[in-house]
């Protein structure tokens, strides 16, 4: 009996903890970081600069599409943002994000839980191997971060989880985040529509086999020391328009990390083939749309930008 009553609070004890990290700033801030294209950070310093912006413009005979990449963690110091973007954004008509994270009520929680996070006595401990586990052991320990919460969560969520920590550690915040500035703005003001939405991208994610999964979180958890000058890379090539260094800055990381390339073609690749068809579908249209994606899915051969022109498009960079 004793054994049960222990087993039932230890229970209640993860279920109390998973319900405060769902109501937690770092919750959203997972979920912000679930948009892979790229979770990254800049100043005010750099965006200020007159030269281009990290924008395209897309016409046809009846629709006009400006295409932004986005960056998902911000400081408040970061506004305003180019006019150019700015711009874009007062002459259209809609706005398109990957997933409108301002609108969680949508989310499955409890099906977003199962996907997530381990349930009883399950841990991660027993889906990694001995040396990952000593990898997550050490990094929550740097970061402060209770192994009891830890435990629960499934490899893809924990990644995203330590991106965000880290990032908010930095003074980063997703609250100040490309998307969210301009979901905020178009509350009540415009038409907002989705690419694909969080349950798309949690499925996506969720769905990477264990190995996969394993192999993004200890990527993950080696790069954290390094995050800031990996980001202050991007940072310089987004605020530039630069998009032969931001595809550097990319495939950098990428090179140290061989195993990771079949998860970034999941996570990158075969993403874009799927949003760039549905920015047709809205050229085919009528209207003004501003659609805003992470920054690494307009760069490099198979990004958006290269499969619009191939199909025809006039991109210009703005």
């Amino acid at each position: 009996m004793k054994e049960q009553m222990k087993t039932q609070n230890k229970g209640d004890g993860m279920k109390a903890g998973i319900i405060e990290l769902l109501k937690g700033k770092t919750f959203k801030a997972s979920i912000v970081a679930i948009l892979v294209g790229m979770s990254v950070s800049l100043g005010a310093a750099a965006l200020s600069q007159p030269h281009k912006s990290f924008l395209w413009k897309v016409q046809s005979n009846t629709a006009t599409v400006c295409l932004l990449g986005s960056v998902h963690f911000l400081k408040a110091d970061a506004y305003p943002l180019n006019r150019a973007v700015e711009n874009a954004y007062e002459m259209s008509d809609t706005l398109v994000v990957e997933a409108n994270v301002n609108d969680l009520g949508n989310l499955n929680l409890t099906a977003f839980m199962d996907r997530a996070f381990y349930q009883g006595e399950n841990t991660i401990q027993k889906h990694v191997t001995s040396e990952t586990y000593r990898l997550i052991r050490k990094e929550s320990a740097v970061l402060g971060l209770p192994m009891a919460i830890i435990d629960m969560q499934k490899p893809w969520f924990l990644a995203l989880y330590f991106q965000a920590m880290e990032l908010m550690r930095r003074g980063y915040d997703p609250t100040y985040g490309v998307d969210n500035y301009f979901l905020s703005k178009a509350a009540g003001e415009k038409r907002v529509l989705e690419l694909e939405g969080l349950e798309e991208q949690i499925d996506l994610l969720a769905g990477l086999p264990d190995v996969e999964q394993e192999t993004f979180l200890v990527y993950t958890l080696e790069n954290l020391k390094s995050m800031g000058p990996r980001v202050d890379a991007m940072v310089r090539a987004w605020a530039a328009g630069d998009t032969a260094a931001m595809e550097s800055s990319l495939n950098e990381g990428f090179r140290e990390s061989g195993a990771l390339s079949t998860v970034s073609r999941k996570l990158i690749d075969h993403r874009n083939k799927k949003i760039a068809s549905r920015i047709e579908a809205y050229l085919a249209s009528e209207g003004n749309y501003l659609v805003i994606v992470g920054a690494a899915h307009l760069v490099g051969k198979k990004g958006i930008v290269e499969l619009l022109r191939n199909s025809g498009y006039r991109v210009e960079q703005q």
